[in-house]
């Protein structure tokens, strides 16, 4: 084979750079493509969005059995959403059992399902312990939990949730147990 000349070899490295570089352009052209594509499917797709609120009659254990009661205002996007919750957890003064009231922000992951939804929840807000008019606390809290819910009519679900509170500051009960059922509608 005859020796190339530097001019032969420039040419031919120019030719194949251009065929290298309309190969990679079109191998990268088609992913960008697909990637767009894919990307207006997921935006131009609706998503399944729900709001939902519960009223909710439940129970707290520490030194004694005292009953909680609350509201929650949920909004859910498939299977991630959050949630606003008041609780008040009642005062027993025979056995210096202090009120709770929580208002916590939660994260939700749940089940998409339809009859029954299981789900995880964990959260943060701010709480106050009373006891009398002797002692008050008034601080920041973390909660975890999960449950339920279950449908019963048209919109109408029935919600069983358990939480662990973690108090912060200088509370009479670190750690508050509770557990409720409540009437669960969606909008």
């Amino acid at each position: 084979m005859p020796p190339r000349s530097p001019v032969h070899d420039c040419a031919y490295a120019a030719d194949t750079e251009g065929m290298t570089t309309s190969f990679s352009l079109a191998r990268h052209g088609r992913r960008l493509i697909v990637g767009m594509l894919t990307a207006v499917i997921f935006v131009a797709t609706p998503a399944a969005a729900a709001a939902d609120i519960t009223a909710f009659f439940g129970a707290s254990r520490n030194s004694t059995t005292r009953t909680a009661k609350g509201l929650a205002f949920g909004v859910t996007l498939l299977v991630v959403g959050f949630e606003v919750e008041y609780s008040d957890i009642s005062e027993k003064d025979a056995d210096s059992a202090p009120r709770l009231r929580t208002g916590m922000i939660n994260a939700i992951v749940q089940t998409p399902t339809g009859g029954v939804q299981l789900y995880g929840t964990v959260g943060a807000g701010g709480y106050r312990e009373s006891l009398r008019l002797t002692f008050q606390e008034t601080n920041v809290g973390l909660n975890i939990g999960g449950g339920l819910k279950m449908g019963l009519l048209g919109p109408l679900k029935l919600r069983v949730d358990y939480r662990l509170f973690r108090l912060r500051g200088e509370p009479l009960y670190k750690n508050v147990h509770r557990v409720y059922a409540g009437l669960n509608a969606a909008f």
